[in-house]
């Protein structure tokens, strides 16, 4: 069986830096154009794409995430898909706000959301629950459909999240136990690793492309 398990490769690019992630802002389904920093920070690491042998382009289908695909389109000259199911987390009427904005406005909300409870969902959003299974059926879709093939993939911090959780199997309840800094570059596999098939991390929340740009570790 070992034989027949071909190596299916993710390349889980973060968009780069917004406006509203200099403000501190919820974003969600919500956008904002990427910043002049994130501009350059996609333009540093599609240099590094360019050496990369990949197969495929798929972005989330928000604005900062297309134009952070753009950006290596033009350095590695690939064709860019766009697929839904990579959008971030919708965080509904918090959309837009700051965490200050949101402690004055729906302090409820806050402790709430501050909670991790997979199922509690923001009026007019979704739950962690659902974003996850989401973004869960577009990873299965990837090995089932592109299997033997490396992808890159434009998605966004909580998508990240996601990933992390899906390949580690981590609950949905425990907090995240990482930074999601814009253009990072974190890579999975899925093939036969110590005699089962498996997908393992093989680099996370990689910024050695950045150095020189500057970025923010943020979590969001």
């Amino acid at each position: 069986m070992a034989d027949t398990i071909r190596q299916t490769t993710l390349m889980a690019v973060r968009h780069g830096e917004t406006t509203w992630n200099i403000q501190d802002r919820v974003q969600g389904h919500g956008d904002s154009p990427l910043t002049e920093t994130g501009r350059q920070q996609i333009r540093e690491l599609a240099r590094r794409l360019r050496d990369v042998d990949f197969d495929t382009l798929i972005s989330s289908d928000l604005g900062r995430a297309r134009q952070s695909a753009a950006l290596i389109v033009e350095a590695t000259g690939h064709a860019v898909h766009t697929d839904a199911r990579l959008r971030e987390r919708n965080f509904g009427i918090l959309e837009g706000m700051t965490l200050a904005e949101v402690e004055q406005h729906h302090p409820g909300l806050l402790k709430q959301w501050m909670t991790n409870d997979p199922d509690f969902a923001i009026p007019g959003g979704e739950s962690h629950r659902e974003h996850y299974r989401r973004n869960a059926a577009f990873f299965d879709d990837c090995l089932a459909s592109r299997s033997g093939t490396t992808i890159v993939v434009v998605l966004h911090g909580g998508v990240l999240d996601s990933l992390f959780r899906y390949v580690a199997d981590i609950p949905l309840s425990r907090p995240r136990c990482f930074v999601t800094t814009n253009a990072s570059l974190s890579v999975v596999t899925h093939g036969v690793f110590y005699g089962t098939a498996r997908w393992v991390i093989r680099s996370w929340g990689d910024v050695a492309h950045l150095d020189g740009v500057g970025y923010y570790p943020g979590l969001g």
